[in-house]
């Protein structure tokens, strides 16, 4: 059974709860670079202007959601700003940039895979090794989080743009309420589903790679 943040420093398992800690803030932090760098491709200079074209990690946390990372196990990082008219996609380029982020998590996850299959079985209790596989861990399950359809997660952008506009009064729904369906869901359902599908994701990506 993997252990909360909270419970790691209750436990005093402190070493964890840093390489934890910094897995999770690099992690958002690149899933949010890959946002700007999606809106930046795209032509649309909103996220370069507003400072999150950077790996500065400061710049992509988000307070709320960090916050949330530490009392149930997952969260979210700072919604990257874009202006859709300025996208050069204007149909698909909100979803695209929206994609951006939950496929670099996709990345991440299959790189840290790879560099733990290449080591050593004596290295399993070594910083690097722990570190690797809570990456890969977090990675799947920033990427499975973040297609879920409710606002601020990416899947409510990639939602909005393949919806036709007669079904468009869903996104209007999930803009006024989706906040409050995500921290319900956060704090009662999601937790129990999550992570028993992110571990069997990470296992998946472990023998691929294999």
């Amino acid at each position: 059974m993997r252990l909360g943040m909270i419970d790691l420093l209750i436990h005093g398992q402190f070493s964890d709860f840093i390489l934890i800690a910094l897995a999770i803030v690099l992690a958002i932090a690149l899933h949010e670079f890959g946002h700007a760098a999606a809106d930046e491709l795209q032509g649309d200079p909103t996220a370069r202007l507003a400072g999150r074209l950077t790996l500065n990690p400061v710049r992509h946390l988000d307070p709320f959601g960090t916050l949330m990372i530490v009392l149930v196990g997952f969260g979210w990082g700072k919604p990257v700003p874009m202006t859709p008219s300025k996208l050069r996609n204007r149909r698909f380029g909100a979803a695209l940039v929206g994609a951006a982020g939950p496929l670099v998590n996709v990345i991440l996850a299959f790189v840290s895979g790879a560099l733990l299959a290449r080591l050593s079985p004596a290295t399993s209790g070594s910083l690097a090794y722990r570190f690797l596989l809570e990456f890969l861990y977090l990675n799947v399950l920033l990427a499975i989080l973040n297609v879920l359809p409710i606002p601020p997660l990416d899947g409510s952008r990639i939602l909005g743009a393949i919806l036709p506009p007669n079904k468009q009064h869903i996104i209007f729904f999930l803009d006024q309420y989706g906040f409050v369906i995500l921290l319900i869901a956060a704090l009662l359902v999601l937790p129990r589903i999550l992570g028993p599908i992110a571990t069997s994701a990470s296992n998946l990506v472990l023998r691929i790679v294999g």
